[in-house]
């Protein structure tokens, strides 16, 4: 199904409730498409990733566990 930003704005609920159903909803800008709307189990599948790190920490090669590093750095804190 395909959806306009508009339709977005003012029949979200509608939108969410197809999506809900199972059909895929693309949302287009400006007769370009933009964003998809999808399941959130279908999604969650998709984005499975290999390790815990991410973002700035992925490219640390001596920090194992970010988690155990921040608590480490605030410590000195309290």
């Amino acid at each position: 199904m395909k959806a306009t930003a508009k339709d977005l704005r003012f029949h979200s609920k509608e939108l969410l409730n197809t999506v809900n159903r199972g059909e895929e909803v693309i949302i287009t800008y400006r007769g370009k498409p933009c964003a998809k709307l999808v399941p959130y189990d279908e999604f969650k599948s998709d984005t499975k990733t290999k390790t815990n790190l991410f973002g700035i920490w992925k490219d640390k090669e001596i920090i194992d566990d970010v988690d155990n590093h921040v608590r480490d750095i605030r410590k000195a804190r309290f």
